[in-house]
């Protein structure tokens, strides 16, 4: 009987390992197929979402990414250089790199001249009219890229100058809370928007990347063709350096910002006068020439008329 009872034990241990062995690798394979059919499932979500995608993006952007890159393989260093340079000082518009820039001028130095050369045929200007339409549309495609990032940088340095009175008055009235530099920017970051905003915001983004605050702030000074911006940052990158208190260069820079506006206005009141003369000459005065003379005129040439 003790001998039975044994080997009892002994079946049911073995059968209940073999059962606890076979319930986990019954499992370990339901998730394999789970795991696999996933796989399966998202890489048929992701075909049938790339099958219904539009066409540019099926093909044509592909396309125009591998063009860009070759592109970019036979683009100058030098040429590069400068054109991102321009794009930063107009703040990179629409995210356009040197690449797209380069490529957009080719363009329109290539289409305008063919359209303008179709509507001088259109206008039957012969073939001289239709070459100087050619020529107009040439120049204009070639200028009109970089007369639009000019526009642009005269725009962001006149809307960087408008707002850096603001800007410092709110690191000033930061710093004197108690707040560090770096704590104070993050503050005016979230109480303002505009260009000097955006800027002091990657400025911080750079910081966290491992800049330091040196290199993210001449980067400032890089991007912004402003005198009055890049003398604050030269002030505040000296301070640092010298140890001087950030409040009282703010409040010194804060001052000076404010006189040179005052003169720029006082300035431009003086220039209004002789800007108002050719319109007053070519405009105003001959129109009350004839208001005034007009009625005395006509009645004097009827006078003698008789």
């Amino acid at each position: 009987m003790l001998y039975f009872t044994f080997f009892l034990t002994i079946s049911f241990t073995i059968y209940g390992f073999y059962l606890l062995r076979a319930e986990k690798a019954s499992h370990l394979k339901k998730r394999m197929s789970a795991f696999v059919g996933g796989i399966k499932e998202e890489a048929a979500t992701q075909d049938e979402k790339t099958f219904n995608a539009p066409l540019y993006d099926r093909i044509g952007k592909p396309l125009l990414n591998d063009f860009k890159r070759s592109f970019k393989k036979r683009m100058p260093g030098e040429k590069e250089a400068k054109i991102e340079t321009k794009l930063q000082l107009a703040g990179s518009p629409f995210g356009m790199t040197p690449v797209d820039f380069r490529l957009l001028q080719i363009s329109l130095a290539l289409v305008f001249p063919i359209l303008a050369g179709v509507y001088g045929a259109i206008l039957n200007a012969g073939y001289a009219g239709v070459f100087m339409f050619f020529l107009v549309g040439l120049a204009a495609g070639s200028v009109l890229p970089h007369y639009y990032l000019s526009m642009k940088k005269k725009a962001r340095n006149k809307s960087a100058l408008k707002e850096l009175p603001d800007i410092l008055d709110l690191l000033t009235v930061s710093l004197e809370a108690g707040l560090g530099f770096d704590s104070a920017v993050s503050k005016v970051v979230s109480k303002k928007d505009g260009v000097l905003s955006a800027e002091f915001h990657r400025s911080l983004e750079e910081l966290r990347l491992g800049r330091t605050r040196r290199e993210a702030l001449t980067g400032i000074k890089n991007r912004i063709e402003v005198e009055e911006v890049r003398a604050f940052i030269s002030s505040i990158l000296q301070a640092e350096k010298l140890g001087i208190g950030m409040v009282q260069v703010l409040r010194v820079q804060s001052n000076e910002v404010r006189d040179r506006r005052r003169q720029r206005a006082e300035e431009e009141a003086m220039k209004a006068p002789v800007k108002m003369l050719f319109p007053l000459v070519l405009f105003i005065f001959p129109t009350i020439f004839i208001v005034l003379l007009g009625p005395a005129l006509i009645q004097f040439l009827q006078t003698f008329s008789k």
